[in-house]
């Protein structure tokens, strides 16, 4: 790793840190998105003290963190991306929070496989804010439903919404959308802004950003 790495990538952190206190307060929590991120990016943002870490594919995650974890234990590992069922027990085995419960099926295989595993990890439902048909997450009109499945038949910690706002909208009526589903429904966990939008996610009452390129630079 080297000291120009690190000390830019720390310069980033502490700025986007500044920002979102400015903000906020209490300011969100930052997710650093590591997905495709080299060895030395991730290591030098560890460095700089960043413990909270977002992925999207299980299988990378498994390759980026299953080392690490043995030798950092304050590691908190959101999944962020789509997750099939078929990895619900490796992904329960691997991260801390699973942001992307979107439908039943996926309610009944995380529940198995967290009886199976014997660690339960709280969850985030995915709402597709926009009713984006290519996008991944439940409807705003689907989320009482799968809400009480999830919480109540499959007995999930279900602690929070996220979303992703159509990349040709607005973000602000998107967050404010899910801010006040959050509200509606009891849950205090909001996970939305990304690289281009955090700030104004954190006005809107984010409790978690997902950061990735603003924080580790273009990949």
């Amino acid at each position: 790793m080297t000291d120009t790495v690190s000390l830019t990538l720390a310069k980033r952190r502490s700025e986007i840190l500044a920002e979102l206190a400015d903000a906020a307060m209490p300011p969100p929590v930052l997710v650093a998105v590591s997905k495709t991120q080299s060895d030395e990016k991730i290591d030098a943002m560890l460095a700089a003290g960043q413990r909270v870490f977002g992925e999207n594919r299980v299988q990378e995650a498994q390759a980026h963190w299953a080392g690490r974890r043995v030798q950092i234990p304050d590691l908190e590992l959101h999944l962020i991306g789509p997750l099939q069922t078929n990895k619900a027990e490796d992904a329960v085995a691997l991260f801390d929070v699973i942001e992307t419960l979107d439908r039943e099926k996926l309610a009944r295989a995380l529940a198995g496989a967290m009886e199976k595993t014997r660690r339960h990890v709280p969850v985030f439902i995915q709402v597709n804010t926009g009713e984006e048909p290519q996008k991944a997450g439940v409807l705003p009109d689907g989320l009482a439903g799968l809400l009480a499945f999830a919480a109540g038949d499959c007995g999930l910690d279900v602690q929070g919404l996220m979303c992703i706002p159509p990349v040709d909208e607005p973000a602000g009526p998107h967050f404010a959308l899910l801010a006040r589903l959050a509200k509606r429904h009891g849950l205090a966990g909001l996970s939305m802004g990304m690289s281009g939008d955090y700030a104004l996610a954190a006005q809107f009452g984010a409790t978690h950003v997902r950061i990735g390129s603003a924080l580790f630079g273009a990949r």
